[in-house]
């Protein structure tokens, strides 16, 4: 799998979505705000670091960093009182990294109101987030192939937090889902990527 944060050229694909996403009025105070959703495991790190680079470099926001072993989904307010009520006035985002081997909060990290800011993560396309957004993009994999790819990925060693987490992302996509208000869809094949319009924009 491609590195998250490759540097080598973006796909022609991708690189005309990141013209279109430059074109969008701002939707985060001077910024565009865009989601990159998805199941765990379905290549959300990688298309936002492809997306990004695309973007000149465009700044991208793990929440990863935002969420911990015990607000694995509980964290809107502090996102929102760190990073988008911030961005919205024009002033950089700053927010303290989640460290997850130590179970604790970590060194500061900063994002400035650049034209573009990429949101990724599971819960990216949340209620709460979407009037923020300009474009709400869905890696589109199936669940279930989408969890296996991440258990591979991370070994034996991390089973006892999948199978919290499969839980746990089950019960937030039921309560409250992203895919439905999906602007794009994206799908990546054994070449690249292919992206389609999503259920909001079909709407």
């Amino acid at each position: 799998m491609d590195s998250p944060t490759s540097s080598g050229p973006a796909p022609a694909l991708v690189r005309r979505l990141a013209a279109e996403l430059r074109a969008l009025p701002p939707s985060c105070g001077p910024v565009r705000l865009i989601a990159v959703d998805g199941h765990a495991g379905s290549g959300k790190s990688t298309f936002a670091g492809r997306l990004a680079a695309a973007l000149g470099g465009a700044p991208v926001l793990h929440l990863d960093d935002i969420a911990t072993h015990d607000e694995l989904f509980a964290w809107t307010g502090r996102l929102r009182a760190r990073v988008l009520e911030p961005l919205a006035h024009g002033r950089p985002a700053r927010y303290a990294r989640y460290d997850w081997v130590a179970r604790r909060f970590a060194e500061e990290r900063e994002i400035p109101p650049a034209p573009v800011v990429l949101i990724e993560g599971v819960g990216a396309g949340r209620r709460a987030l979407r009037p923020f957004l300009a474009r709400l993009i869905w890696m589109e994999l199936d669940r279930e192939t989408a969890w296996r790819r991440g258990r591979d990925r991370d070994g034996s060693a991390q089973a006892a937090f999948w199978d919290g987490w499969m839980r746990a992302e089950r019960e937030h996509f039921a309560a409250d889902p992203s895919r439905p208000f999906a602007d794009l869809l994206v799908l990546r094949g054994p070449v690249g990527y292919e992206i389609r319009q999503g259920p909001a924009a079909i709407a």
